[in-house]
Formats: C-alpha cells, sequence, structure tokens
C-alpha cells in the first residue's frame, strides 16, 4: 500500500490555497507528530505488517518540522510497518524552509529520497500575487542545496494561468525551472477555489487572468516544450525525466490502496473510505479514541469502477480496455464504436489496446470523461458493457 502522511501547518495560508493547514508553531508541530506516530501504532495493530511501497510527507509545509521529526515520523513506519527496502520516500518542501541550516542533508540521511519544491513561479511578482513566503532567488538556492545534500530525485511544482502571466511570460517561467534541472515537474493550472483570498479578488474584477484560448496555448506549448527536453507528460499535470515518474501519484491513478495519516487525510483500502478529522483537536480525539468519530464509507462497485476509468484516463497510459476489465467485471472492447465521435474530434486516440487522451483532450479532460463515464453508463444499462 501507499502511505500518505498529511503534515497540516504553513507559516502561512497562500491566495489560492483549499488544503486544509494551520499555523505552525514548535508546541503544536511536537504534539502533532506524537498523534501520528500513535495513529502509526494502532493502524499496526489493526492491519498488521503491511507492506508500504511509498511514502509522502505532505502538506501544508512538511519542511516545517525539525530533521528530529522527520526522523520519528519515519522511525514509525519502519517499526510499525513493512516499508520496502527500495520505497519511494518523498517529503514537499517550500524553498525558503528548506533552506533551513542542515534540514536537507539530514533528511536526505534519514531515508527521505525524494524531494518535491513548491516552486510555483521563478517571478517574484507572480509569487507575491500567490501569497508564497519565499523569493525565485530562494527557489534556486534549494534546488542547488538539494543536489548538494544528495537528492538525486528531485520535482518541482510550477503554475499556469496565473493573474497578469502571459503565454510568452509562462514559457520563460517553464524554460528557466527546466534550466535548473530537475527530474520531474508537475505543472498546475490555477483553480480559483471557493473562499480563497485569489478567488474573492476575481469576483471582485480585481485580477486580469488569462482567457480561455491564452490558457489552451499555455498548457498545449508548455507541454510540448517540456516533450523536446526530455520530459514524458505521464499524467495531465506531471511530467519526467525516464525513471523519475512519482511511483506515490502514480499509485493513486493506478487504484492502489492507500492509508492516510494526520489531520484531513484520506484513506481508501479495498471497498472502505475514510477522512479523518480536520483541527489538531477534532485528530487528537479520533486517535486518543481509537478511531471513533472517523465516518467510514463503503464504496459501491459502480463507484470505484467510476473512479478507476476517471484516473486511468489522468494518465498518459490511459484506460487498459483489456485490464480493467479484470477490477470492475465490465468488457470494455465494445466501447471504441461508442465513443469515434471522441476519436473523430481529435479528443481521445486508441494505442496499444489503451484508450488515452490527446493533448487536445487534456485539455478538457473533465468533460471527455464525464461523457465517456456517461457513455459505460449507459452500455452497462442495457447489457452492452
Amino acid at each position: 500500500m501507499l502511505l500518505y502522511i498529511h503534515v497540516p501547518f504553513c507559516v502561512r495560508k497562500c491566495g489560492y490555497c483549499a488544503f486544509h493547514s494551520g499555523l505552525f508553531s514548535l508546541r503544536e508541530a511536537g504534539r502533532y507528530v506524537d498523534l501520528v506516530v500513535m495513529e502509526m501504532a494502532w493502524w499496526a495493530k489493526t492491519l498488521g505488517p503491511a507492506e508500504v511501497q511509498t511514502v509522502y510527507l505532505g502538506g501544508g509545509t512538511p519542511s516545517l518540522l525539525t530533521p528530529y521529526q522527520v526522523e520519528a515520523i519515519l522511525a514509525a513506519a519502519h517499526r510499525h510497518f513493512a516499508v520496502s527496502p527500495d520505497a519511494e520516500i518523498t517529503l514537499e518542501a517550500n524553498p525558503e524552509s528548506a533552506l533551513a541550516d542542515g534540514f536537507l542533508s539530514e533528511i536526505r540521511k534519514l531515508g527521505v529520497n525524494r524531494l518535491s519544491l513548491g516552486v510555483q513561479s521563478l517571478r517574484d511578482d507572480l509569487l507575491f500575487l500567490l501569497g508564497r513566503p519565499h523569493d525565485s532567488v530562494q527557489a534556486c538556492r534549494a534546488v542547488d542545496a538539494a543536489r548538494k545534500a544528495g537528492f538525486a530525485n528531485l520535482s518541482l511544482d510550477m503554475m499556469w494561468g496565473l493573474p497578469g502571466q502571459s503565454l510568452a511570460i509562462w514559457l520563460e517561467d517553464l524554460a528557466r525551472s527546466v534550466d535548473l534541472g530537475p527530474d520531474h515537474l508537475s505543472c498546475y493550472g490555477l483553480t480559483l477555489e471557493n473562499g480563497t483570498p485569489l478567488a474573492r479578488r476575481a469576483a471582485a474584477g480585481e485580477l486580469g487572468l488569462p482567457d480561455d484560448e491564452e490558457e489552451a496555448s499555455m498548457f498545449e506549448q508548455g507541454a510540448a516544450f517540456l516533450g523536446t527536453r526530455g520530459f514524458e507528460h505521464y499524467e495531465i499535470s506531471n511530467f519526467a525525466r525516464p525513471g523519475c515518474k512519482s511511483r506515490h501519484n502514480f499509485g493513486y491513478w493506478t487504484g492502489q490502496d492507500y492509508l492516510g495519516l494526520g489531520p484531513s487525510a484520506v484513506s481508501t483500502l479495498g471497498e472502505y473510505r475514510w477522512t479523518n478529522p480536520e483541527g489538531l483537536e477534532a485528530y487528537s480525539e479520533t486517535v486518543q479514541g481509537n478511531g471513533k468519530g472517523r465516518a467510514v464509507e463503503t464504496l459501491h462497485w459502480d463507484t470505484r469502477r467510476r473512479e478507476q476509468v476517471m484516473l486511468a484516463m489522468r494518465t498518459g497510459r490511459g484506460l487498459d480496455l483489456k485490464n480493467n476489465t479484470a477490477l470492475t467485471g465490465m468488457d470494455f472492447s465494445g466501447l471504441l464504436s461508442a465513443v469515434e465521435p471522441l476519436r473523430s474530434g481529435g479528443l481521445v486516440r486508441l494505442r496499444s489496446g489503451h484508450l488515452q487522451l490527446t493533448r487536445n483532450g487534456m485539455l478538457v479532460s473533465n468533460s471527455v470523461i464525464e461523457h465517456l463515464l456517461d457513455v459505460i453508463d449507459r452500455m452497462h444499462d442495457t447489457g452492452n458493457v
């Protein structure tokens, strides 16, 4: 299974972020670590020595923890689970906190072998607009420090579709990020989440956002550029050099079981899914109550089928029409004629038995996947799948 550990602290909330996080304090961070270790011990008793292929510390800002606290979490993971000797162990970091004296070299010694840096942009005006706590100089220094600390697998997060960002600005930003020599890039289009400062400013007409045509060009030309620089477009928002895909995230997209620890973390094991409470107090009550207050959902067969199709279609590999039958019990071979309008419209293609989104299809992936799911539902209802 995959092990996800949510670290719910930030020095401040970014203007676009809707993830659960609270303000960092050393006291609360220490309390949080104790609770996560306690939660691990409870799950070890419940699940037994479950095999773990990947460990992912996400947030929030995991790089606000001390190396000692990271060590406590990873030691507990190795103590309570059968962590694979070649496990991918990722830690998300912000550039400014990653530059804390000795932090990167210490966590590398502890076994963290993949670093994901939340750069977002290498332009200070855009970083200020987003509310990021670092500047472009710190971002470049963090990349250099990561390499010197021994990280051979380095990912950078970048953002497009930002207020005031033109196609030329995005391509220049992307080129500068590639020049830093990362092994992986996650490139996300800005989503205006309800209740965030950026969403409120956009609603008030204070921000000039790129139009749909320019956003489409950002996605298409950005992906094409990365292809020329040796990156495989293996998921809608993710690009990797050979051998450097995120094994953890790819596990999500291929339907592997995952256990989430920490406040607001989500888990899916078999046919069951649950979410930990938000907030340290509610999380503490659940952990100390041996899971009481954690709402568990039983996933209906139809839900699992729809999710598998949706997640597979997000990947560059696409939906394996033959092997998907093993998970869903449905024969997908009859799907091709039903989606011919999508294929002739240049939105999907069939390659080596896989139904895949084209780059144009990725631009409107939500609509294409929803249409595909509707087709499958209709075929199921009539007994044709």
